[in-house]
């Protein structure tokens, strides 16, 4: 596999637009493990090999087990996600195939009873960011392989 293009050397202000969305995500109080779950599980349906690369290293860099990143694909059977994980990983789900079935009252539903209105729309803008990441990083050819986490301080 061989990168298309670079998309920062050609149009650096589109990564910058985009980096303030991901800043916006990374204040917004949500669990950063929560964070590269959904970013994890996006990748995975979105079919993003570099987004998979670097989120899976960087969820590892933060404690996430091996276990938990393993059966993330199969969530649904596993037990080893909280009950708004879970609620979360749904959502991710929905949004990235929303047109599917849109996001139904139910999932909805679901989700508020871990996460109040403001928080709600925080993993709203989390999903449709790493989508927005997926989309950039597939269509541009993006290889996976050589991205390292920042190291923790």
């Amino acid at each position: 596999m061989e990168m298309r293009l670079d998309y920062i050397k050609v149009e650096p202000e589109a990564l910058q637009t985009l980096l303030k969305l991901e800043g916006y995500v990374k204040k917004s109080g949500i669990d950063h493990k929560l964070l590269e779950l959904i970013k994890i599980r996006a990748s995975q349906i979105n079919g993003c090999a570099y987004c998979l690369d670097m989120h899976t290293k960087d969820a590892r860099a933060m404690g996430e087990t091996e276990q938990r990143l393993y059966m993330l694909n199969a969530w649904r059977e596993a037990p080893f996600y909280t009950e708004a994980e879970r609620a979360a990983i749904a959502l991710t789900e929905a949004v990235t195939k929303i047109s599917d079935a849109g996001v139904p009252q139910e999932l909805y539903e679901q989700v508020r009873k871990h996460f109040d209105e403001g928080q709600f729309v925080k993993l709203i803008m989390a999903i449709n960011a790493i989508n927005c990441w997926n989309r950039i990083a597939i269509s541009t050819g993006m290889v996976p392989g050589e991205y390292q986490p920042a190291a923790r301080k």
